[in-house]
């Protein structure tokens, strides 16, 4: 224990120093994860895309959490685009997708309900991949608070060790004096 106490106390600046720097760490991943969770909801708030209130209005059973809310962060974003959008997009085109829909269109230019589907599939994939995205950087910011956190904590802990080592060191020195 005694071997453990010196290497520790002899390292002491530079542990400290480490130590300090993934708290510094923390503390930068931290504001970034708050501030990109923050642009993501600045971001979708003016959409003002907003879930149906109930079933008769088109809400499906399994997002019934979400009745009549506004998609306001990551994990709105994700069930709207993939259990709103996405079933919406199955029923336009009897489940074919835009680039199926857009190669008969270009085969037939004068068929409106093909020109009409392929629009429709294109603006409503456009959305949800971009409410997906949205998703996936919600999912970065979650990611980075987390690990900021935990560096904090880390580092707190690891800066806390050698500075106790060598304050026992000096307590024990004085108690021998």
């Amino acid at each position: 224990m005694r071997s453990f106490l010196t290497r520790i106390t002899t390292l002491t600046p530079i542990a400290v120093g480490l130590a300090l720097g993934m708290v510094a760490a923390g503390v930068l991943a931290v504001v970034g994860g708050s501030y990109a969770c923050a642009v993501v909801r600045d971001q979708l708030a003016p959409q003002k895309i907003t879930f149906p209130q109930n079933q008769a209005q088109g809400l499906f059973p399994d997002l019934k959490q979400y009745a009549g809310q506004t998609v306001d962060n990551g994990a709105k974003a994700k069930a709207y685009a993939d259990k709103f959008i996405n079933r919406h997009l199955q029923e336009v085109a009897g489940g074919q997708t835009y680039a199926q829909v857009s190669t008969k269109a270009l085969a037939a230019p004068d068929d409106q309900k093909l020109a009409a589907q392929k629009a429709t599939l294109f603006q409503g994939e456009t959305l949800r991949g971009l409410l997906l995205s949205v998703w996936g950087w919600s999912v970065v910011a979650t990611i980075a608070t987390i690990g900021g956190i935990l560096l904090i904590v880390l580092g707190a802990i690891l800066a806390g060790l050698p500075l106790t080592a060598l304050a026992l060191g000096r307590e024990r020195k004085l108690v021998a004096a």
